[in-house]
């Protein structure tokens, strides 16, 4: 602002000159202030935006090797999600101020993932999606259970950090419970039906005994870098936070679960039962796919897959000379002595043999292979009885621990044999660990990029990945490729099931049964895996899509490169740019195909 004060009697030309130089000045001073407020360069937002969210997540920040927050777990209020949605509306609105085509190329895939993920932060909030922080498998306690590994614990400051976050506790629960709190009041809660039986993934940790705590391990054993002299103050220390913070936090937890939560449920199904369901469901379909498309699209798509996979199941059956139909076989497959293991030792010992033997072949299939190793474990008991068959579970690169591949072994007579191959495919190598672990090493991109998943690439590529498999010397026992395409024709069923369910009012047992009479999973694993598409809508949608994108993309290669395509060169280009969204997967995939073209 500018004040003028004339205080001398001026000649009308004298007035009319001295306006025309306060005129000036002031456009002067505007242009400047127009240059100063030149939109920030997307490298800057993104930057920016980064050190946000690692203040906001300090797990997530210690998960990528920063210790500035090491001592503290996310605050998660609701006035902390409000904030959080605002900063990204303001990101959103300077990212419109940048001209996306003077970017070069990499910075304009860059600028569509940040925004898609940036819409999709602030339209989960809008639908108010942070109110459910459980769903029928997982939720934000069980992964805390998992702090222990998921730390540094090389020196006594990281103990103290470990003791600290472990003090941090009980507000940590409490500000979750409040959100879960508001979500019975607005009636947006996990259905009643899938929540029988998880108090078991809470009583676990509700212990008298420190020492019996999943949290206490590291006060077993110190590493050689913790001074002797400190380890009774620090096993002091960790015990009485247990025992003081953690396991009352998880008691109040399981008080507030069993008394009002689980009572307070709404005994409705679908997302389209929830306040705007429909549209929310919408939006999680882009979510979780990536592409615009709709419910019935999906659910008609899934039909003629589920009918495909049949097929070639029936060749099978009729392969090995089994007398009955398609459901007997499977009734045969589910009940036969032969198809399953006698022990969790005989399990994991399998399953790592098949990782083993996948290792060996991964040079026929890439050309970069990460450095990262992977183990095989047990999925801890406290939350086995309604986890998944397998899942991967990372590791930062730059820590001492390796990926793992988790394999339940509990109720041993739900675990067949024959989806074995199957599934260690997926969750190890040429699966998820080889793609997470070769992300982390990506130096090139954006750390909003090499640390965060997108769906239907992720679990795309899982998927993609089973059927690698047949090039390489898998499969060649009928069952076990009868377990393949049990394991696609399930994930095929998931686009029925899931659309179904949230747009179709299908039952529970409607969607059991489906799945039951199409696949040979275990009913046992035919019921966890219903109650988690009925709790977690969308997210199984995002599997068949992004293989079908992925399997697409690569006939497309195949037939335009004739002999010049070379598989491990095609891989490159899926797995070396990061998980991206299948539409920026597919210009990038063209792009390759036009530059290798042009060298033939």
């Amino acid at each position: 602002m500018f004040v003028v004060l004339i205080t001398t009697k001026k000649t009308e030309s004298e007035l009319i000159s001295l306006v025309r130089c306060i005129a000036v000045a002031v456009s002067i001073v505007a242009l400047s202030s127009i240059a100063v407020a030149q939109p920030p360069k997307l490298t800057e937002l993104i930057e920016e935006e980064w050190e946000f969210r690692i203040r906001f997540d300090p797990l997530l920040a210690t998960s990528v090797g920063d210790p500035r927050y090491d001592d503290r777990l996310p605050s998660v209020t609701i006035r902390d999600h409000e904030r959080r949605a605002r900063y990204y509306r303001n990101v959103l609105s300077r990212l419109d101020a940048l001209d996306r085509h003077s970017l070069d190329d990499s910075d304009r895939v860059n600028y569509d993932i940040f925004r898609w993920q940036l819409e999709n932060e602030v339209e989960e909030f809008e639908f108010k999606g942070h109110l459910l922080t459980i769903n029928a498998d997982s939720g934000f306690h069980i992964g805390l259970a998992r702090l222990a590994s998921r730390v540094p614990l090389n020196t006594v400051a990281n103990y103290e950090n470990y003791v600290a976050r472990l003090r941090a506790v009980p507000t940590y629960v409490e500000q979750h419970i409040k959100l879960l709190r508001e979500g019975l009041r607005l009636g947006i809660t996990v259905p009643k039906v899938v929540l029988e039986g998880y108090e078991a993934t809470i009583e676990a940790h509700v212990v008298e005994n420190p020492s019996t705590s999943v949290f206490y391990p590291p006060f077993d054993r110190f590493p050689s870098t913790v001074p002797e002299t400190e380890h009774v103050r620090l096993r002091s220390d960790g015990s009485a936070a247990i025992r003081e913070a953690v396991a009352p936090a998880y008691r109040a937890l399981l008080d507030f679960m069993l008394n009002d939560y689980i009572p307070g449920a709404r005994t409705t199904l679908g997302a389209s039962e929830l306040p705007k369901g429909r549209d929310y469901y919408s939006f999680l379909i882009g979510k979780f796919t990536t592409i615009d498309t709709t419910a019935e699209e999906i659910h008609q798509l899934g039909l003629r897959e589920v009918a495909r996979i049949r097929r070639e199941m029936e060749s099978i059956i009729e392969e090995v000379g089994f007398n009955g139909d398609f459901s007997a076989f499977l009734d045969f497959l589910r009940t036969d002595p032969r198809f399953y293991a006698t022990s969790s030792e005989e399990l994991l010992k399998e399953a790592s043999f098949i990782a083993k033997k996948m290792d060996g072949k991964l040079p026929l299939l890439f050309r970069t292979l990460p450095r990262q190793p992977y183990g095989v474990l047990p999925v801890p008991n406290h939350i086995a009885p309604k986890y998944t068959a397998g899942r991967y579970v990372g590791s930062p690169i730059d820590g001492k621990k390796p990926g793992t591949y988790w394999v339940n072994t509990y109720n041993l007579p739900s675990r067949p044999l024959y989806t074995l191959e199957a599934l260690t495919l997926h969750e190890a190598v040429p699966g998820h660990h080889l793609q997470n672990a070769l992300r982390q090493e990506l130096d090139g991109l954006p750390n909003f990029r090499r640390y965060s998943g997108v769906g239907a690439y992720d679990e795309g590529w899982g998927l993609y990945s089973e059927k690698l498999g047949l090039s390489v010397g898998f499969y060649t026992d009928p069952y076990s490729n009868f377990g393949r395409l049990t394991y696609e024709m399930w994930r095929a069923c998931r686009l029925v099931v899931d659309t179904g369910l949230h747009t179709k009012r299908w039952s529970r047992m409607q969607a059991i049964d489906f799945l039951a009479s199409n696949t040979a999973l275990s009913m046992h694993e035919v019921t966890t895996e219903t109650d988690r598409y009925i709790s977690w809508p969308g997210q199984a949608l995002g599997y068949k899509m992004g293989e079908l994108k992925i399997l697409e993309l690569r006939r497309r290669a195949e037939d335009t490169l004739r002999e010049a395509f070379d598989i491990r060169d095609f891989h490159d280009v899926l797995l070396l740019n990061g998980p991206v969204p299948l539409p920026v997967l597919e210009e990038l995939m063209d792009e390759y195909i036009a530059k290798a073209s042009s060298h033939q």
